[in-house]
């Protein structure tokens, strides 16, 4: 796919752009090209006539995903600035562009004094991400406080689907293929600044003292299995610690994987190969992916 073949954009679109430094882990390869559009409309006329055969990713802030060493075919879309405002639309609910940050949306709550938000600050990613994987921590997920999204279809157009055509499941939404959310009404209840702040507080230290916040990580790796914690199965099948490669099991928690340094994106999903396969020896669980794993091997 050359330039030429490609349509022209008023944003910025860069041919085999290194992905490693915009994702958490700080492994991976490079994607095909990147293209971060200037607004809604750049966007959108791209999708439009980029040939429907090149297949479309987004990327947000990188922390719950494994770019493989080969890198990522077609084109990687990462929204910048002009997707990233937060605005309060009513008493209660807000719009949130589909690259805002979840410490600026759950701040903006607060200062608006809506509650209900509060699990967001926890989750290190942005809108976009959020609504397509009904994001959750502490006791709060996205379905329980998304009222609509606005997405560009790999079409180009531009709709707006309801919660309930989400079909949200746990971490799992039926987003179309290639689907780009770009706007997300979320809707809380009437809170105290003062206790909404209280509450960041509280989640924003426990997560400190559970979570690897300091390290290359991906968030949690694996989906808690119905009746079960994800890091206890890890833990009691003798895998805290454990290292393949550069890669570890974080000794914190154990449903963190960490980059110790100079790990290869192979090293790390294979470490978690590695960690399903001893807890499913163990404990009959069959552990899920809740990291994406995205592109092609080396």
């Amino acid at each position: 796919m050359n330039t030429a073949t490609l349509p022209s954009v008023r944003g910025k679109l860069t041919p085999a752009a290194p992905l490693a430094p915009l994702v958490w882990f700080k492994s991976g390869g490079a994607a095909e090209w990147l293209f971060e559009p200037k607004d809604l409309s750049d966007l959108q006329d791209f999708l439009r006539t980029l040939d429907p055969a090149v297949p479309v990713m987004a990327l947000g802030l990188g922390s719950n995903m494994i770019v493989r060493d080969g890198g990522v075919p077609g084109v990687v879309v990462r929204l910048g600035k002009a997707f990233a405002k937060v605005a309060r639309t009513d008493d209660l609910t807000l719009e949130c562009g589909g690259g805002a940050s979840g410490i600026l949306v759950s701040s903006t709550a607060r200062d608006n004094g809506i509650a209900g938000l509060e699990f967001l600050r926890s989750i290190p990613g942005t809108v976009g991400g959020f609504v397509r994987m009904n994001g959750g921590a502490y006791g709060g997920e996205v379905k329980d406080i998304l009222v609509d999204c606005d997405v560009v279809l790999r079409s180009g157009a531009l709709v707006t689907l309801p919660v309930a055509d989400l079909h949200y499941t746990y971490r799992h939404s039926e987003l179309p293929e290639g689907a780009i959310v770009v706007a997300a009404r979320f809707r809380g209840h009437p809170g105290e600044p003062g206790a909404i702040q209280t509450e960041m507080d509280r989640i924003s230290a426990s997560r400190e003292a559970s979570q690897p916040l300091r390290s290359k990580t991906g968030g949690s790796t694996f989906k808690n299995p119905a009746g079960h914690k994800a890091w206890q199965l890890v833990d009691e099948a003798g895998c805290r610690g454990l290292q393949l490669g550069g890669a570890q099991v974080s000794e914190k928690h154990t449903n963190f994987m960490l980059n110790l340094g100079e790990a290869t994106s192979a090293d790390i999903e294979a470490l978690g190969e590695e960690v399903r396969r001893r807890v499913k020896a163990k404990s009959g669980v069959e552990l899920e992916w809740e990291i994406q794993r995205v592109g092609k091997p080396k």
